[in-house]
């Protein structure tokens, strides 16, 4: 798990106007909070936080006016159109702490022939971390799996120290049937002679 290091500044203006100068000085808005402690308003870089986000739970070592606080992105605020961060909350955490976050799960491998879909049920695989080493991902293997199947939760390898936060038997993954399409025209076939008999 990567750890980016950012300076941060403590931001003691507020509202929307605040928040759309910090925003043309390509600085984001941000909530520090955790730990029982009060949130900490904070003004982050933008590119740098941006580039950062862009790995999921990844570990934030803020410099806020000389004294480094360890924190993960609870949750992210983009601009709909132009995609630039507008807000971003942040979770205080320490070395050794567990955390419950969500990591995203990815596939590997072809299903069996058939046209089959494959669904995810769950992009993300709810999980408990230590907070310095949470997982970017998890992969599983769908190769050769055939409609009907499904990848369940305790089905997944997770690494070492990583624990499900959710049920062992709720599915992750599972493999549709290609949808038929001939049934579905013959019967507007006959619908339409229904209708031209009436």
């Amino acid at each position: 798990m990567s750890e980016v290091k950012l300076s941060a500044e403590i931001r003691k203006e507020f509202g929307k106007g605040a928040a759309r100068r910090i925003r043309r000085d390509n600085k984001v808005p941000g909530v520090l909070y955790g730990h029982g402690s009060d949130p900490v308003h904070l003004t982050l870089p933008g590119h740098e936080l941006l580039l950062a986000v862009r790995t999921p739970n990844v570990l934030l070592a803020l410099d806020i006016e000389g004294k480094t606080e360890l924190a993960i992105p609870k949750s992210v605020s983009r601009d709909p159109l132009k995609g630039f961060l507008e807000h971003v909350d942040l979770l205080l955490v320490k070395r050794g702490e567990k955390v419950n976050v969500e990591i995203p799960v990815h596939t590997e491998g072809e299903l069996a022939a058939g046209g089959n879909l494959l669904e995810h049920v769950l992009n993300a695989l709810p999980v408990e971390a230590e907070a310095t080493h949470i997982p970017e991902s998890v992969s599983v293997s769908v190769e050769g799996l055939e409609a009907g199947a499904s990848i369940l939760a305790k089905d997944i390898k997770l690494p070492s120290g990583v624990t499900l936060a959710i049920d062992e038997d709720a599915v992750v993954l599972q493999v549709l049937a290609a949808q038929a399409e001939e049934p579905a025209a013959e019967g507007a076939e006959g619908e339409g002679d229904e209708a031209a008999e009436a």
